[in-house]
């Protein structure tokens, strides 16, 4: 094995690794007064890593010389597709954090080396191809994380959706484990080569029930029903920086990871799991959209439609094809922007002492008292519920197209009606902002990160998006060419 080649294939990885210790120790030393200047290095560190890991996206790497440590890590475009979504939405939920903390007096140090080693776990999990490598990095992400939900110590809730995610995320993680060790002892390897190769002549009892655990240890970090029962509690109660962050970047890695042991590990029994996608995918569908239209807080809203979103993804997934995985990525990263710009305008509703405004009946009437808000807002509404000529129209489009491509019209079918529920309660955002009378509530202000984040975010997912479509489209085309072609 050349440890030089696969030392410069993780070259993003060593990068977080030292970087990450650095400030840990320049925390340890300089405290507290140290965070913004660390916040600073982090985000300097998470945009420069985006750029290390664009040349294996652009040039389309895939095949053996993506492959490092004999085959537990691969390097590859659709690795580095996800990657630089992670890296640029953790880069996002930094910038945003510090004027929330600032009212609570609970910027600490420590925040932005939390999402770093986050974001490094993360790049792991995308990278896997190894049992023992996936779930190196998925505990790296998911003990970061626990800490991240827990940490505005003033606030109750932060601790109750701290305590409630490692509970559960730990259950998660059993049930993952239990059924990486029925693969292991079926299939004889932990490598996704071997369990597929191995797989591929037939599929015993045992090595079904280890996919079955997988898929639903894997569906807990997704948010897909029926292990999404975290998801709202836990948007709501976590500081909105960190929801914002939950919502984005660990959101496209575990999407991505599930992509990756689905195709690469059970790739040649694909009909085996195919059943469990797809009961996961409408379920997601129904329960996001129906639970959604009862909430009246805005960011269980959010939670709602996070689950109602990740259905529409698996339907790509239920395709397993290359189109599908396609289609999949295309939406993963529209969906990012929605929600950056989303959880953005949530943080920019404040009161005048800089109160969050959660409740959704503190925003009637916005469009009078800030309308450049309540615009931002009601454009990232109708394009959540894919409401053409906004970008998130195309995002559902493509996944359709690519279900309907592979035969699967009945799928298509049911998921383009299910989405017509969910627009349901995206409207009522828009209609208590701007139709019903003004309560005046918004009137704080915000820093210019939030504003260039919501700016840019919704310039993204308005009609202007869609001048973007060749290049994304060419790019996911890319990634899933190498997530469907054998190292």
């Amino acid at each position: 094995m050349d440890f030089s080649h696969s030392l410069k294939l993780i070259a993003p990885e060593e990068t977080l690794s030292v970087v990450g210790l650095v400030l840990l120790l320049v925390a340890a030393w300089a405290g507290d007064r140290a965070s913004r200047a660390i916040s600073i290095a982090a985000v300097a560190a998470l945009v420069g890593v985006s750029f290390l890991v664009a040349p294996a996206l652009c040039n389309g790497a895939m095949g053996p010389d993506t492959v490092a440590f004999l085959g537990q890590y691969r390097a590859d475009a659709f690795a580095s597709f996800a990657k630089l979504l992670i890296y640029l939405a953790a880069a996002a939920s930094l910038m945003i954090a510090p004027q929330f903390f600032d009212r609570w007096n609970a910027m600490r140090a420590e925040y932005p080396i939390l999402v770093l080693f986050a974001a490094l776990g993360m790049g792991i999990m995308v990278s896997a191809t190894d049992l023992i490598t996936l779930y190196i990095g998925l505990e790296l992400n998911s003990l970061a994380a626990y800490v991240l939900a827990a940490f505005l110590r003033p606030d109750n809730r932060s601790a109750e959706a701290g305590l409630k995610y490692f509970v559960l995320g730990a259950l998660a993680s059993g049930i993952l484990l239990f059924g990486m060790s029925l693969t292991y002892g079926f299939t004889g390897t932990t490598a996704f080569a071997g369990i597929n190769a191995s797989i591929a002549g037939g599929l015993s009892n045992g090595a079904l029930f280890g996919i079955v655990f997988m898929l639903a240890g894997l569906a807990f970090k997704i948010s897909a029903v029926p292990f999404h029962m975290w998801t709202p509690d836990v948007y709501e109660g976590a500081p909105t920086p960190v929801t914002t962050f939950f919502a984005t970047a660990p959101k496209v890695a575990a999407l991505s990871l599930t992509m990756r042991v689905a195709i690469d590990a059970f790739g040649s029994q694909a009909d085996a799991w195919r059943q469990i996608v797809i009961f996961a995918a409408l379920a997601s569908i129904v329960v996001g959209a129906l639970g959604a239209i009862g909430q009246s807080n805005i960011k269980r809203l959010m939670a709602y439609s996070s689950i109602n979103n990740v259905g529409f993804m698996l339907i790509g997934l239920a395709a397993a094809t290359v189109a599908g995985a396609s289609a999949m990525l295309v939406y993963l990263a529209i969906y990012v922007a929605m929600s950056l710009g989303g959880f953005v305008a949530i943080l920019m509703m404040k009161g005048e002492d800089g109160e969050p405004i959660e409740k959704i009946a503190q925003i009637a009437g916005l469009s009078r008292t800030r309308p450049g808000l309540a615009a931002a807002l009601a454009m990232i509404m109708f394009s959540l519920a894919g409401i053409p000529p906004l970008f998130g129209f195309w995002g559902k489009f493509v996944v359709f197209r690519a279900a309907v491509e592979a035969d699967m019209i009945a799928l298509a079918a049911i998921g383009i009606a299910a989405s017509v529920i969910g627009a349901f309660y995206y409207l009522k955002i828009v209609k208590i902002m701007y139709f019903d009378e003004p309560v005046d509530a918004v009137r704080g202000h915000s820093d210019w990160a939030h504003k260039l984040i919501l700016v840019v975010t919704t310039l993204i997912i308005s009609p202007f998006g869609y001048l973007l479509t060749k290049w994304i489209g060419a790019l996911a085309d890319t990634a899933a060419t190498a997530l469907f072609l054998p190292a």
